[in-house]
């Protein structure tokens, strides 16, 4: 987009830093929230006396949420525009993230952790593709990955929050106190109402088509081979991601560290993923995303498995840090990909429902950990399998998919 070019509501146009950053803030929002649902299913367990399973019921509980929200905004997205659903949504999840903080029992915890799902679920793939439509050719994927890596930095502020903020209160309030800036993105989200500007007036309108038609489209011969390859493609990465990052406290205070180290190795952690993010945006343009994709995706796959066996402290902080490192750098690959495959009159709805249906990998991969464990699978046997989830989602890409570096599909 031009310097000249004006907004449909007669709004001059945002830079392209600017709308990165204006954007990012959002996705930052989002990925605090989910990072401190890790930090608060260790705390809860010790509070609330939760089991292992009703841990993995309340992080996969989010995850169903994500998966309706997903679909249901994705395709709305497509109807009323992407900026007024990416405010929308970021409302949503912060105003239920607010309330959640003042729950009294587990069912109503859960039925606030669906909203905020539902919201988390809606705005990432939307906020990708109004981003993806905005920027110049040459650099769409630079900058979709470098959106990504505001994630990073919102799983650094939940770590933050969860290492210096939640022990200084008592163990029922900590959490409580970590929800409640969990709602801060709804006075941020009425910035964004005003600040970014309206979807561009090219992009072809899709408000005479119905949701059945579009999800028809996608599976129409000329983008079945997409669809299938990117809903395997984003299965695959849900299921293993939130099967081990939701974990990762709880897995160190499974090998014998304490409940405040824990989280100050998962921060070193998480750390790392701002390098991962970096690279992959600085490859993506040069290499193309496919390449980019599965070398990320069979880093993460290897780190998985080296991660699940470690046996030391050393080798725990290593592997994990490359876990995080190839893990969130194919995140930032994966949003600058999707949105390319298909055209605007359909990208949000085929950004959203593969999205939805990674988000049911969601609700089984932070299922997986309790229930293998109980069944007697070891961690190193569990991560085993996580890693060759992650092969299969690489096999995907690199079999079935297209490259796109370039530019967005346009027919």
């Amino acid at each position: 987009m031009s310097s000249a070019t004006v907004s449909a509501s007669g709004q001059p146009p945002l830079s392209k830093n600017r709308l990165l950053v204006t954007s990012g803030l959002g996705w930052m929002f989002d990925a605090m929230d989910v990072g401190l649902l890790s930090f608060i299913l260790a705390a809860l367990k010790a509070d609330w006396g939760l089991s292992a399973g009703q841990m993995g019921w309340l992080g996969a509980i989010n995850s169903v949420g994500m998966a309706v929200g997903a679909m249901m905004f994705g395709m709305m997205a497509d109807r009323i525009g992407r900026k007024q659903v990416f405010v929308i949504t970021l409302l949503l999840f912060a105003i239920a993230s607010g309330l959640s903080a003042f729950a009294s029992t587990l069912a109503v915890l859960m039925v606030l952790r669906f909203f905020i799902g539902m919201g988390l679920g809606g705005e990432l793939p939307v906020a990708s593709t109004y981003v993806s439509e905005r920027v110049p050719a040459h650099e769409r994927g630079r900058i979709v990955v470098l959106l990504e890596s505001f994630w990073a930095l919102g799983w650094i502020l939940a770590a933050l929050i969860a290492y210096f903020v939640m022990p200084r209160f008592d163990k029922d309030m900590g959490w409580r106190v970590a929800l409640i800036l969990g709602a801060l993105p709804a006075v941020y989200a009425l910035y964004l109402r005003r600040k970014l500007p309206d979807d561009k007036p090219t992009a072809p309108p899709s408000a005479g088509l119905p949701w059945t038609a579009r999800l028809a489209r996608l599976w129409s011969a000329e983008h079945r081979r997409a669809t299938l390859m990117l809903w395997v493609l984003w299965f695959t990465v849900v299921f293993s991601y939130y099967g081990m990052f939701l974990w990762l406290p709880s897995v160190m205070i499974g090998k014998g560290f304490a409940l405040i180290k824990s989280f100050e190795y998962v921060l070193w952690m998480t750390l790392a993923q701002l390098p991962g993010y970096f690279t992959a945006a600085w490859l993506i343009e040069r290499v193309g995303r496919k390449f980019v994709l599965v070398v990320y995706l069979l880093g993460t796959a290897a780190s998985a498995w080296a991660f699940g066996n470690a046996s030391t402290e050393g080798m725990l902080l290593l592997f994990g840090a490359l876990l995080s490192f190839f893990n969130l750098g194919a995140w930032g690959a994966l949003y600058a990909y999707s949105p390319e495959n298909y055209p605007a009159q359909i990208r949000a709805s085929g950004v959203g429902t593969a999205a939805a249906v990674g988000r049911l990998g969601g609700l089984l991969g932070p299922l997986a950990i309790p229930y293998l464990g109980a069944q007697g699978w070891s961690t190193g046997a569990i991560f085993a399998l996580f890693a060759i989830t992650i092969a299969v989602g690489a096999a995907a890409v690199a079999l079935l998919g297209r490259e796109t570096k370039g530019g967005l599909a346009v027919a």
